[in-house]
C-alpha cells in the first residue's frame, strides 16, 4: 500500500438519534459493523467501524444518539451512560461528521453542532437521507439555511442507504485527517469482537420485531460463545445469550404464543450471525428478568455499558 499520501485518522460519526448515523458507518465500512433499525437509540455503545481505501483510513465512531436525558425511553441511568460514550467518542479525534436528516434541523441538532464546537474539530456536514426529499428545489435552500452561521469544513447531501454521494465526503474528510499510514490492517472493519457483535445482532432483532416501548427495556447478554470444528464448513459457533427484560410481562411478549416470536428473533439474529461471520452459528436464547436494570448503575456496568 502505497502511503506517500495516505491519510488516516479517527472521525466521530454525531448526530440526534435516528438519522441514519450506523447506516452511514456500514455504508463506508463496507460491512455491517453497527446495527440498525427505524428505532430512536437503537446503537447504545461506542464502536469502531474501520474503512480503508487505496488512499486512506477512517477510523469511524459511531457513537448513540445525543438526545436530552429526560427522554421517555429507557432508564435515566442509561441515558446518561449513552450520552457519557457519545461525548466520549470527541476525545482525541482528528475530525467529526455532524449527520442530520436532509430537510430537517432541531434542537437535538443543535445539541449536537454545539458539542462539536466545545471540541474543537473540524466538522463535516452530512445531511443524510436526501433520496426521501420529494421536492428537490428545497435541498439547496436548506443547505445554505443550516450552513449560515455555522463553521462547516464542507456539506454533502448523502443518501446512506443508497450509498449515494459517499465518495467526495470520503475525500473531503481524509483532507481534514494527517498523512500517515494505516493504523490497521486492510481485511480489518472494527475493534469489537465477535462476541459482542453477536449480542448487538441479537439485540438489533429485538429493536426491529417488538413493539414501540418494550425494546428498550431489553438487553443482550452473551454467555457462551465457543467456536468447534464443523465437518462441512470448517468451523461452528456455539452462542449462548440472555436476553434481559425489566418485568414478568415483558418476558411472556419477547417470548409470544408457544414461544414463535422468541424463535423468529433469534432465526434472524442467527442468519445475520452466519453472514457476518462467515460460519456456521448454533444460536441458543433465554429470556430473563432483572427489575430496573436500565437505571441501575451497577447493572449497566455488568452489561457492559460503561
Amino acid at each position: 500500500m502505497n502511503t506517500s499520501a495516505f491519510h488516516a485518522g479517527t472521525v466521530a460519526v454525531i448526530g440526534r438519534p435516528n438519522v441514519g448515523k450506523s447506516t452511514l458507518v456500514n455504508a463506508l465500512v463496507g460491512a455491517k459493523v453497527s446495527i440498525t433499525s427505524n428505532r430512536p437509540q437503537t446503537t447504545r455503545h461506542r464502536l469502531l467501524g474501520i474503512a480503508t481505501f487505496p488512499h486512506g483510513q477512517l477510523l469511524l465512531v459511531d457513537t448513540p444518539g445525543l438526545h436530552r436525558e429526560q427522554s421517555r425511553h429507557g432508564g435515566k441511568a442509561m441515558h446518561r451512560a449513552m450520552n457519557r460514550a457519545a461525548r466520549g467518542a470527541l476525545e482525541g479525534v482528528d475530525a467529526a461528521m455532524l449527520v442530520i436528516e436532509a430537510g430537517r434541523w432541531d434542537d437535538g441538532d443543535t445539541l449536537a453542532y454545539d458539542a462539536l464546537r466545545e471540541a474543537k474539530v473540524p466538522v463535516v456536514l452530512v445531511v443524510n437521507q436526501v433520496d426521501r426529499t420529494k421536492d428537490k428545489t428545497q435541498l439547496l435552500p436548506f443547505l445554505a439555511e443550516v450552513s449560515k452561521d455555522r463553521d462547516f469544513a464542507s456539506v454533502h447531501p448523502v443518501s446512506a442507504l443508497k450509498r449515494k454521494g459517499l465518495e467526495p465526503l470520503v475525500e473531503s474528510v481524509l483532507k481534514l485527517l494527517p498523512q500517515q499510514p494505516a493504523l490497521y490492517a486492510e481485511d480489518e472493519i472494527t475493534d469489537k469482537s465477535q462476541r459482542f457483535l453477536a449480542g448487538e445482532l441479537l439485540r438489533e432483532q429485538l429493536m426491529r420485531q417488538l413493539g414501540a416501548e418494550l425494546p428498550y427495556a431489553t438487553t443482550v447478554e452473551i454467555e457462551r460463545f465457543e467456536e468447534e470444528p464443523s465437518e462441512k464448513t470448517g468451523a461452528m459457533y456455539r452462542i449462548g445469550a440472555v436476553i434481559w427484560v425489566e418485568r414478568d410481562g415483558q418476558k411472556a411478549i419477547v417470548i409470544g404464543k408457544a414461544g414463535a416470536r422468541l424463535k423468529e428473533i433469534s432465526t434472524k439474529a442467527r442468519l445475520s450471525m452466519e453472514a457476518l461471520f462467515g460460519c456456521k452459528v448454533f444460536l441458543e436464547t433465554w429470556v430473563r428478568v432483572r427489575e430496573g436494570w436500565s437505571d441501575d448503575e451497577a447493572a449497566l456496568k455488568a452489561f457492559g455499558y460503561e
